[in-house]
């Protein structure tokens, strides 16, 4: 008995790999109405460029957002990624750099406000509930603080963080949210 070449298995098996890798991407490409991070937003400027003077301050200093909103007004002469950046992005990204600066060039970012709402709301519900919501930060934080919700893998920081980005970030309007995710769920 003679057995067939294994080049039509390996060629089946690279065209699954493939097929496979494109839907993942279609899948993530159906949450691209949520807006960036903080995270994103850093690693992005970052691989554009950044000025010495603001990679120093992210790097070795703290301060809150209006702090870092300031940094980052003052930085737009000298770094076209930052003044790229629109006034949601900007206050996204003096959030995110004040729930964590200092943070080394060569350090892993800390999660942000859209990771932890991908990777967390989702396991329960229908990630429409919350980015659709426009609500004050603390609603937000009454909420990750109820006893449904507090058993959520999250420290007292990253529910503050994750408060900020919706603050800014959610109050979506349905008409802005794909088809397939504005079934089901519930409110807050």
């Amino acid at each position: 008995m003679r057995l067939l070449p294994h080049r039509p298995v390996i060629l089946a098996t690279v065209v699954l790999g493939v097929g496979m890798a494109t839907v993942a991407l279609a899948q993530e490409d159906v949450f691209d109405f949520i807006p960036e991070g903080g995270r994103t937003l850093l690693q992005n400027a970052r691989a554009d460029g950044l000025s010495a003077v603001l990679e120093a301050a992210i790097a070795s200093e703290s301060g809150d957002a209006d702090a870092w909103g300031g940094r980052l007004e003052a930085a737009k002469a000298d770094v076209p990624a930052i003044e790229a950046l629109d006034s949601w992005q900007t206050d996204t990204l003096a959030h995110y750099l004040a729930a964590n600066a200092p943070l080394a060039a060569d350090a892993e970012l800390p999660r942000d406000g859209r990771d932890m709402a991908l990777a967390l709301c989702q396991s329960c519900h229908i990630i429409t509930v919350v980015v659709t919501q426009d609500r004050t930060q603390e609603a937000w934080l009454r909420t990750m603080n109820s006893p449904s919700h507090v058993e959520i893998a999250t420290t007292p920081a990253e529910r503050e963080a994750l408060a900020d980005y919706l603050v800014i970030n959610a109050g979506i309007p349905i008409d802005q949210i794909p088809p397939e995710l504005r079934a089901g769920g519930a409110s807050y």
